[in-house]
């Protein structure tokens, strides 16, 4: 029999959970088959906090300067590490883990390699392309989370032909979201929002590229036509101030919520009657994908990584930035008969489970990497 092939996937910082995607990867690659290592380069779970499902967790545990610059020492101690282990394949995860593994694997000559790239712009330095021609070899295949991603990959300048890489979307486990999302009724009582308000919700860090600015200037423009309205905000980073000052230069504390931060915030998303995603820079927010499995109507900005998805669900698509356009989106949604909203809601519902399921997401990374170990020669 056949040992099991031995996979390496490396993260730049600890972040395990029941949606994180690399998670969802190892999920797909079967025990008796498979032998996940998952490793990271930065950080560690404190107590109580959750562990990779894969056979063995590694820390590394290197501070933020050391992997910038030359990274020496991380470089020299993944170097040790896949010698030692020997590992069949690699997944690797965000540029600067995908930068090192690519240099370190002209030595170590791992037969299949995948490198994940989550954000656009990743290879917009001209020396980031010139490392990525002098590196890339065919045991090598690039993913792009989104459409978006992969035509920024293929475009940008690094000489990327279509063979080298793939677009595997983001995806979501949409029967666990729909099991932990509470009742309309119950998700507000929660979040303590009154039930008879009409509400536009979204979720997010509270970071400039994720627009609330943007969002919250639009709501101003439509709140006093429309008192019944409510804007809820789940998340928590440092625009708070920012945010809160804003509503209070516009008096809208009876109509908007900063809720805070919450743990798989997505069981809340059907508190909301449209979901709203008005980020400025994206690679695929998940959010959105939670929204669409409350079958909510969904509003967003038209940055590269958004406007396919809207526009195939059937949502509504306005200019990045432009809090005046929004608000004529709010207006818009908020017009429609109930039965109109929920229509909509049910045909991003139905996108979302043709193109964002989480078992298409992890039997394309289990083709991948079986199609370039085959390629690369394992015979086990």
């Amino acid at each position: 029999m056949s040992r099991p092939l031995k996979i390496l996937q490396l993260q730049n910082r600890y972040n395990v959970s029941a949606s994180d995607l690399a998670e969802q990867v190892i999920e797909g690659l079967p025990a008796g088959q498979y032998e996940v290592t998952t490793a990271f380069l930065r950080g560690r779970p404190a107590a109580g906090e959750p562990e990779s499902r894969a056979v063995r967790s590694i820390y590394f545990e290197f501070d933020k300067g050391a992997t910038k610059g030359l990274r020496l020492g991380p470089l020299w101690a993944l170097y040790k590490h896949c010698r030692d282990q020997r590992y069949d394949a690699i997944i690797v995860h965000r540029f600067k883990p995908i930068s090192m593994l690519m240099l370190l694997n002209r030595w170590l000559r791992v037969p299949a390699c995948i490198g994940v790239l989550h954000g656009l712009g990743e290879y917009d330095r001209a020396y980031r392309r010139w490392a990525m021609r002098a590196l890339i070899t065919p045991a090598w295949r690039l993913v792009g989370v989104s459409r978006a991603v992969r035509d920024d990959l293929l475009h940008c300048g690094a000489g990327l032909a279509d063979a080298q890489v793939r677009q595997i979307n983001n995806a979501i486990d949409i029967d666990r979201a729909e099991r932990l999302q509470h009742s309309r009724e119950d998700a507000r009582e929660r979040l303590g929002l009154d039930p008879g308000r009409f509400i536009f919700g979204t979720i997010g860090r509270l970071v400039p590229v994720k627009g609330h600015i943007h969002l919250l200037e639009a709501f101003a423009r439509i709140r006093h036509d429309h008192p019944q309205a409510m804007l809820a905000i789940i998340g928590e980073g440092r625009s708070r101030a920012e945010l809160e000052a804003l509503i209070a230069r516009h008096d809208m504390q009876d109509q908007v919520r900063l809720l805070g931060s919450r743990d798989d915030a997505l069981q809340y998303v059907r508190a909301f009657d449209v979901f709203v995603m008005p980020s400025t820079s994206e690679g695929l927010p998940l959010a959105l994908l939670e929204g669409m499995s409350g079958r909510l109507p969904v509003v967003g900005s038209d940055i590269d990584s958004l406007r396919p998805i809207l526009e195939d669900c059937g949502g509504r698509v306005f200019p990045s930035g432009n809090a005046q356009a929004l608000a004529a989106c709010l207006t818009d949604v908020l017009a429609l008969p109930q039965e109109q909203r929920a229509a909509e809601g049910e045909r991003a519902y139905a996108y979302l489970r043709a193109a964002h399921s989480i078992e298409t997401f992890r039997c394309q990374y289990k083709g991948l990497l079986d199609e370039l170990l085959v390629q690369g020669g394992w015979r086990g």
